[in-house]
């Protein structure tokens, strides 16, 4: 009796549970808070995005060695950047033994997000701003190089010119024709000032129409080494909800106070303090033990000072030094969204390419199969369950149609499951659906043929149900344990797909064995136990 009671706890718990993970699938509108988990589905079922990508050795000498190992190196830390970038069961794989990596990104409609992660060289630096003085000295020096050199510079000739008739109107208002020559002579040195000045007037910003301008002088060496020695410009970075925003123009020094090879490792996190600069995600650097050094020691004789985080050449922040900080830890913090975050924490973690890879191939996926073909595979899977079942109860009566609602518990016990832990299902997902509804069906017939011997030999219906689940008891565990290890080896040694099939596998033949085992057990001990029956429908 306690047996029994402890077994019904555990079935009307599993259905529970069950029940709340699936009926966010088939029940619309329900509370958030009941739909924050949700079933994924797979690139073949739903799209999304394939990226080809080939490790480029055209500007390197390298050996065969050293370049199959550079692929190698290459195809693992752009996995382990997809692997942290969210993306439900990504497809990685290496074209043959060529250098070309093949990515599929089910259900990601920017792109854009992924190849900029994977081709990041990760160069991370810390560098100080110059201060108000070098900074005018800067772009006095910019905007007299590109006077002295206009003609090398054809595409920023609008910038003097506006400046020269604005000029020309107010002087001809004074009429000192004189005096118009020199002065216009003289703003054409602001060139480089009117380039980066917004429309809003605020200095040291670029318009988006002139970042373009802007990024080809900062390639431009003659440009770069306009600037008084020890100096260098950058763009700050891309707004992520305005990326047509005015982006932030920083003149630094071009030591580097700290570089990313003393970043012991780089953390999201999320801010929970009252103040707003307190709040929101943010990322935590930790420095290791030379890395701590430098930073206190950089921090303790730069207060008050700008400290600059790059990322290859961008700037993400340049927050005051308030302190000393000796710990060895600091923080990234500002307007980031959670995806920035988590973005350029992958980066600062993945470390850099051995070799530049290139982008050869690219483009959105639609269903491989269509929304026609899900459809028509639905309604053949539909039907063929309703043969199955109207076969089950016409060839065992009403035991029959027990094994019908064990089979169905068990189907709806694996999207549960797969709900529950955010599993992706795709099309390799969905056959090992069909394959455990096979084994829970083959199970109940091995059960219902044990039954019907020890009714033949003229035992009394219980006797014949308890023996019969034991003696198919052995066979059903033994079939269902050699299947799980095989699924689990196929999980542990497989990739995308294969992962795929063996966790709906998996899971199917634990739910296989909980709906055949106990809980068909429960229903005939219902029936056998409660009603005096000399008879039994099988």
């Amino acid at each position: 009796m306690k047996n029994s009671k402890i077994r019904g706890l555990i079935i009307v718990a599993v259905l529970l549970v069950t029940a709340y993970f699936f009926a966010p699938l088939v029940v619309p509108n329900l509370p958030s808070f009941w739909t924050e988990k949700e079933l994924r589905l797979g690139l073949d079922l739903q799209g999304g995005s394939q990226i080809q990508l080939e490790v480029d050795f055209s500007e390197l000498t390298l050996s065969q060695d050293d370049k199959e190992d550079a692929v190698k190196t290459a195809y693992q830390i752009i996995r382990n950047r997809i692997d942290q970038f969210g993306v439900a069961e990504p497809i990685i794989q290496r074209v043959g033994t060529t250098n070309r990596i093949i990515l599929q990104l089910p259900g990601l409609d920017d792109p854009s997000r992924a190849k900029n992660l994977i081709g990041k060289t990760a160069l991370l630096e810390f560098k100080l701003l110059a201060d108000g003085e070098q900074y005018e000295e800067a772009t006095k020096a910019l905007d007299r190089f590109l006077q002295d050199n206009l003609d090398q510079f054809e595409e920023l000739k609008p910038f003097a010119d506006i400046t020269t008739e604005e000029v020309t109107d107010v002087l001809e208002s004074e009429e000192e024709e004189e005096v118009e020559g020199e002065e216009a002579e003289e703003d054409n040195l602001y060139i480089f000032t009117n380039l980066t000045t917004s429309s809003n007037d605020e200095p040291y910003t670029v318009d988006y129409e002139n970042l373009a301008l802007l990024k080809k002088l900062l390639k431009n060496e003659d440009f770069k080494n306009a600037l008084p020695a020890g100096l260098q410009l950058a763009v700050g970075r891309e707004d992520a909800n305005d990326p047509y925003k005015a982006r932030q123009i920083y003149v630094l020094k071009e030591k580097s106070e700290i570089t990313g090879k003393y970043l012991e490792k780089a953390q999201t996190k999320i801010g929970q303090g009252y103040a707003p600069k307190d709040q929101g995600p943010y990322i935590l650097l930790t420095f290791n033990k030379a890395g701590a050094r430098i930073f206190k020691n950089v921090t303790g004789q730069h207060i008050n000072e700008r400290l600059a985080i790059l990322l290859d050449d961008i700037v993400y922040i340049a927050p005051t030094i308030q302190s000393r900080i000796p710990s060895g830890e600091a923080r990234i913090t500002g307007q980031f969204t959670i995806e920035e975050v988590q973005d350029l924490v992958i980066v600062l973690n993945a470390g850099s390419l051995p070799a530049p890879v290139k982008i050869i191939e690219e483009r959105t996926v639609g269903p491989t199969l269509g929304s026609d073909s899900i459809r028509a595979g639905m309604m053949a899977a539909i039907i063929g369950l309703a043969i199955v079942f109207i076969f089950m109860i016409f060839y065992y009566g009403l035991s029959g149609l027990i094994a019908d609602i064990a089979v169905a518990v068990n189907v709806i016990f694996i999207l549960a499951v797969l709900t529950m832990f955010e599993a992706t299902l795709t099309m390799p997902g969905i056959a090992g659906v069909i394959l455990t509804i096979g084994m829970a069906v083959d199970a109940n017939v091995i059960i219902f043929e044990r039954i019907r011997e020890n009714l033949h030999m003229g035992k009394t219906v219980r006797t014949a149900v308890d023996g019969g689940f034991s003696r198919a008891l052995v066979t059903i565990l033994d079939a269902n344990i050699t299947t799980l290890i095989t699924a689990l080896v196929l999980y542990q040694f497989g990739t995308g797909p294969i992962r795929g099939f063996a966790v709906t596998l998996s899971i199917g033949i634990v739910g296989s064995m909980f709906a055949s085992i106990v809980l068909a057990k429960a229903i005939f001990d219902g029936f056998v136990t409660n009603v005096a029956r000399d008879k039994l429908s099988i």
